[in-house]
């Protein structure tokens, strides 16, 4: 509508548009008007003094982008009075088409339609980007960044970024998830296994990551990160030993590990001797404390992995130009795959350039490109560019490497499992390696027998600590008992495979009756005092001088009286063995079969959660060692282990 010529120009700064109408508009609460020449006048923020356009002309333009600007919290105007503004102007985005420049929003009022309102929670927005910062691992300083803080206000502006509120927030979840690790360990059915990783920072310090693995009272492998301990100098020979005392003690655990799994990688003899004396301390009644794992399976496995590829290091860097140029030269991969069509290559492999740092990868590409040498080795006479032609000879040579690396990629890929894998399912892998690398080592092909000999030095040294352990677990497993062991012997020791069978069966019976010893009352034993009065007493109580032997004597006796719990092992091994099942799942079997085989049911749990490989899955390829990073190597160390501990207690709920 217009208006008359002398009502504008009677218009003042703090006058009405139109003197019939009085505003009553919230907007005016945070806007004031001001005349700019003639037939021009201008809405001001009051508080960031952005101008808007209002009359130009005889037209108005009304209030509804000035409410927006309100409304969205644009300007940095009183967010306290927000609440106020919700309820009288519900935001509806502006509709655009394709082609419309700039759309003016319609003029439609509405009134008494309150819009949504989210309310504020201070704490709740303070947790949640405590786990953010857990979870993703992001640096605490994000929180400083300008464009993440602007993005949070946009989101809400009364979302506060206060570093050590969240870093405290943090600690505090830390503890709080603590408490359910605590309700968890109390129902652990036998012993704690322990792993212990160690990681290494630019700085110089180290970290020692205490990983406990249990059985808990649903009959569930639980694995828990327990400490995180700086060890400012890692080379000590009692440090490793103090960090895992202090650690086990601060949980209660002292006299509940059963077995130490370790990285030889960074622990040396002397550090593995304080260890298991550590061991044997804690726990005397498993076989005095000697079950140690010295070295780390995914460890051993890279490290296979990377002695093969370093063997053949010239050889795979020219596959990796190969597939780099293919993947990089312009027109290339368009000609490559052009050329496979007409040789009618069947391989489905997508060549792809390796992550030097993660060994499958080189695996990966190496068996994409040797499916594809014909392409490869057609590709130089249709493209003149292309100079890395390997001969027949040298992808030979290639798909050898092949047969040896996917050994021990299969055997990394079960440590991979969705769920942490019980022990008993890495046997078939470890005894096919050990088999495989043996026989090759004795090849009549020099290339085969140059490449695989170093490997089984390697990993013999490894079969011979550790396959004892192996052999005990998937003894564990009902589908398989003593008959793997025997025919995998059969086939690595030949005539002496009766020895070596004899071992693991005297080792399982031995272990078994430890745990029956275990599961022995106390004995006490009765005794005459001074004045003829009979007193029962303990083998902790003082005895009399000349009668230390007493209770010896009891104990005995109660062996005796035990014997038919020792015949559990024997009636579970001549039982037949389990149909194999793709889904099987040996702890469930157990916990049914927990009252046919009480004692040995216990023994069960402890030996299939023994952890062989001390890092997490996501490293099972490293062929680097984990480093912590440098922003984290500037915190606290209580802090680090509140963000690392906490994120992986995070993932599995309350």
């Amino acid at each position: 509508m217009a208006m008359p010529a002398d009502s504008s120009e009677s218009l003042r700064d703090d006058q009405q548009p139109n003197k019939r109408k009085k505003k009553r508009s919230i907007v005016w609460e945070y806007f004031s008007i001001k005349k700019i020449g003639t037939d021009c006048t201008r809405a001001y923020c009051n508080s960031c003094k952005k101008s808007f356009a209002y009359i130009s002309g005889s037209k108005l333009a009304g209030t509804s982008h000035l409410k927006r600007h309100i409304k969205m919290g644009v300007c940095s105007v009183d967010h306290r009075n927000n609440e106020k503004i919700s309820q009288l102007i519900p935001y509806t985005p502006i509709k655009t088409d394709s082609t419309a420049v700039d759309t003016i929003p319609p003029r439609r009022r509405y009134r008494g339609i309150p819009g949504p309102s989210v309310p504020f929670k201070k704490d709740t927005s303070s947790q949640s980007i405590a786990k953010m910062i857990i979870m993703h691992e992001y640096p605490l300083n994000i929180l400083e960044d300008h464009g993440f803080v602007e993005f949070v206000r946009l989101l809400h502006p009364r979302v506060q970024m206060d570093v050590s509120g969240v870093q405290e927030e943090c600690v505090n979840i830390y503890h709080r998830k603590k408490q359910d690790v605590i309700n968890k360990l109390s129902g652990v059915l036998g012993h704690v296994n322990l792993a212990l990783d160690l990681w290494e920072s630019d700085q110089g310090l180290c970290y020692l990551l205490l990983t406990g693995y249990f059985v808990d009272s649903l009959w569930k492998l639980q694995k828990r990160i327990l400490n995180v301990v700086m060890l400012p100098f890692s080379d000590s020979e009692a440090a490793f030993s103090r960090a895992a005392v202090d650690c086990l003690a601060s949980w209660g655990l002292e006299h509940k590990i059963f077995a130490l799994t370790l990285d030889a990688s960074f622990v040396n003899e002397a550090v593995q001797k304080n260890l298991r004396g550590l061991l044997s301390v804690m726990n005397p009644q498993i076989l005095n404390g000697q079950l140690i794992l010295g070295n780390c399976y995914a460890r051993l496995l890279s490290c296979l992995a990377n002695d093969a590829l370093g063997s053949m290091r010239s050889l795979v860097k020219k596959v990796r130009d190969s597939v780099k140029y293919v993947t990089t030269y312009r027109g290339s991969e368009e000609e490559f795959i052009e050329l496979k069509q007409r040789l009618q290559n069947p391989s489905s492999k997508r060549l792809t350039i390796d992550d030097q740092t993660k060994w499958n990868t080189t695996y990966h590409m190496l068996v994409a490109a040797s499916e594809l040498k014909e392409v490869f080795s057609c590709l130089d006479t249709s493209d003149p560019n292309y100079k890395e032609t390997l001969s027949l000879e040298e992808w030979r040579l290639v798909e050898i490497l092949c047969v040896y690396l996917k050994l021990f990629f299969d055997a990394a890929n079960v440590l991979l499992a969705p769920t942490h894998p019980t022990t008993n399912l890495f046997y078939h892998d470890f005894s096919n390696i050990q088999l495989t690398l043996a026989h090759a080592a004795m090849s009549q092909d020099t290339f085969t027998k140059n490449l695989t000999k170093p490997l089984w030095e390697m990993f013999n040294e490894y079969w011979n600590c550790c396959s004892l352990i192996f052999a005990v677990a998937v003894v564990m497993d009902p589908r398989f008992k003593m008959k793997l062991v025997e025919f995998s012997f059969s086939r690595i020791y030949g005539e002496d495979a009766g020895t070596w069978i004899k071992v693991v069966d005297e080792g399982v019976h031995e272990l078994f009756v430890e745990y029956i010893v275990l599961s022995l009352p106390a004995p006490t034993f009765v005794v005459e005092d001074h004045e003829g009065v009979k007193v029962e007493m303990s083998p902790e109580d003082e005895i009399p001088a000349g009668d230390n032997l007493s209770s010896f004597d009891v104990y005995i006796s109660d062996i005796a009286g035990s014997q038919h719990m020792k015949s559990e092992l024997d009636q579970y091994l001549e039982e037949p063995l389990l149909p194999r099942t793709q889904e099987f799942d040996v702890l469930s079997w157990w916990k049914q079969n927990a009252q046919n085989y009480p004692t040995l049911s216990r023994m069960a749990a402890d030996i299939l959660c023994i952890p062989v490989s001390t890092g997490a899955p996501d490293s099972v390829f490293d062929t680097v060692t984990k480093k912590m990073d440098s922003y984290r190597c500037s915190l606290k160390p209580s802090t680090v282990e509140a963000l690392i501990c906490a994120k992986d207690w995070l993932q599995y709920g309350s």
